[in-house]
């Protein structure tokens, strides 16, 4: 009797343990019970963001940088389809598509959705959108990366069919960038043609306020039909020093810096409240010319020029071996690569004998132009020590982002520093904005070039369905830009930022847009 008493107590004993541990695992694994109020306690909170520079506006139909878009992408506004953890393709707004065929893509869209004014998310709401974008009278300088839609048209209340020109293999990878975020009605009604200031869409964020130069405020969308942002609000602030904002992480006045300089990561990496974010892009980092600005029309020049820098030196003592050296425009990651792409070699007699025939044997004054970033700025300071081996006498004009933004755009510049950081993850969004003769300015071809052979190529490149036969045009188009010495590549971008360890679950994806919906603060 004895033992047996002793076995059922054990057994009994042993029960309780189960069941406490089952009901344990049960509350930290689901969204019910206690553990729910707690997860939301430790969630909320507001999410402070430092930023070198501000956006240059908040309208996707108008934007031209990451920078900007990464505010409101993914977070704001939303498109059809948008990319996974491993920046693969997949559903958003819209449940499913198919292509009926070579000219036509039809999309079931998402019936539970609805935009931050409580507007329903329809067909007709997305053709409005494109109906805008593509309207000539609005001038949207994103306009050309859909340049081959001719119609969007409403099917039913939730099926909208693109009718295209041609074929063009790679619109998903534009819809899911910002250019295809889907924009409210009501918004497009108000500003018409103008530029939205006030954006409205169906993210897990809405906008709360912009105060220019300041400071921009998000709110979580208790409304959004997906998974809920965790933080309750996120502010953008302006702060161009770089010390300021990795201080006021050290501070807990904000949770994280970006962009952050090579210079400063040893820094962050000694700190017990901040680290290191780093990742690679689809982007890349350059020197490029003005084709239609002397000396720069002269293809020797840029030959020379080309010839004359050194960049090992560059990649190492000016990014500290951060982000590895560039051969092309694209990253390394993106569809359409060429990795046996060469550059110009380092040949200082070359450049002596090309400048000279051009008609600078003595050499030549050039204007080198940058935003105020670290780097760019010591890298502007390299190139200028460099190129006074080869006679050429270059002058440094640094500006604020935005001021560089606008002088590049209108062909203001001779040569420059710049970046693209490719928002698809396919050749494409690279040639055609960057080299197509049609997207000159601010569309993305500061380089003013034309090259009627190139155009061909990435005409060519829109239309071909076959994967091997689109990376052999891509690498003849990128071969050719190469021979015509169209930009010097410098290195293949990483994105880097200083982390407050209070944070968890923030993410910079390849295309270089800020992911903030699983952000949390301990």
């Amino acid at each position: 009797m004895k033992e047996k008493l002793i076995i059922g107590k054990f057994i009994l004993a042993l029960l309780m343990v189960m069941l406490i541990t089952g009901c344990s695992t049960n509350q930290s694994s689901s969204s019910i019970g206690n553990k729910k109020e707690d997860d939301k306690a430790k969630d909320g909170g507001t999410l402070v963001i430092v930023r070198l520079a501000d956006a240059e506006n908040l309208d996707h139909h108008f934007m031209n940088t990451i920078n900007a878009a990464s505010v409101t992408h993914g977070k704001v506004y939303e498109g059809l389809v948008g990319r996974d953890k491993d920046a693969q393709i997949q559903p958003l707004l819209a449940k499913s598509w198919k292509e009926i065929d070579s000219k036509t893509w039809e999309f079931k869209l998402r019936d539970d959705v609805k935009f931050h004014d409580g507007t329903l998310f329809d067909a007709s709401a997305v053709k409005k959108n494109f109906d805008r974008l593509l309207d000539p009278k609005v001038k949207a300088p994103r306009a050309g990366v859909f340049k081959m839609v001719s119609d969007v048209k409403v099917i039913d209340e939730f099926t909208v069919q693109f009718i295209l020109d041609e074929p063009f293999a790679p619109l998903l990878s534009i819809l899911a960038s910002h250019e295809g975020g889907i924009i409210s009605p009501n918004a497009i009604e108000k500003f018409g043609k103008n530029i939205i200031n006030e954006p409205n869409g169906t993210g897990p964020f809405s906008f709360e306020s912009w105060t220019p130069g300041q400071e921009i405020v998000l709110a979580k969308n208790e409304q959004y039909f997906g998974d809920k942002a965790k933080v309750d609000k996120v502010i953008f602030k302006i702060v161009p020093e770089e010390t300021t904002r990795t201080s006021m992480i050290e501070t807990g006045e904000a949770h994280i810096a970006e962009p952050l300089s090579v210079t400063m990561m040893d820094t962050v990496d000694a700190s017990s409240a901040m680290e290191v974010y780093r990742s690679e892009g689809f982007g890349t980092e350059y020197i490029g010319f003005n084709t239609e600005k002397k000396p720069f029309n002269d293809i020797r020049v840029r030959k020379a020029i080309a010839h004359a820098i050194e960049m090992d030196s560059i990649i190492k003592g000016v990014f500290n071996n951060v982000g590895k050296k560039a051969n092309s425009l694209l990253g390394s990651q993106v569809f359409g690569y060429h990795e046996g792409l060469k550059a110009y070699d380092y040949n200082l007699n070359e450049a002596k004998r090309l400048l000279a025939e051009a008609g600078y044997p003595n050499g030549l004054k050039i204007i080198l132009s940058t935003n105020d970033v670290k780097e760019r700025v010591s890298l502007a300071e390299v190139v200028q020590s460099q190129l006074k081996g080869i006679g050429v006498d270059v002058e440094i004009q640094v500006f604020e982002a935005g001021t560089f933004i606008e002088k590049r755009n209108r062909g203001e510049s001779q040569m420059f520093i710049n970046s693209w950081r490719n928002a698809t993850g396919d050749a494409d969004y690279n040639q055609y904005n960057l080299f197509h003769s049609s997207s000159k300015g601010p569309a993305g071809n500061v380089f003013f070039y034309s090259n009627e052979r190139v155009d061909q190529l990435v005409n060519a490149g829109r239309i071909e369905s076959d994967p091997e036969k689109r990376l052999q045009i891509y690498a003849e188009a990128q071969e050719l830009e190469m021979q015509d010495a169209v930009y010097v590549p410098v290195r293949v971008i990483e994105n880097v930022a200083a982390v407050s360890k209070d944070v968890n679950g923030f993410k910079i994806s390849a295309a270089g847009y800020l992911e903030l919906n699983d952000v949390s603060i301990k």
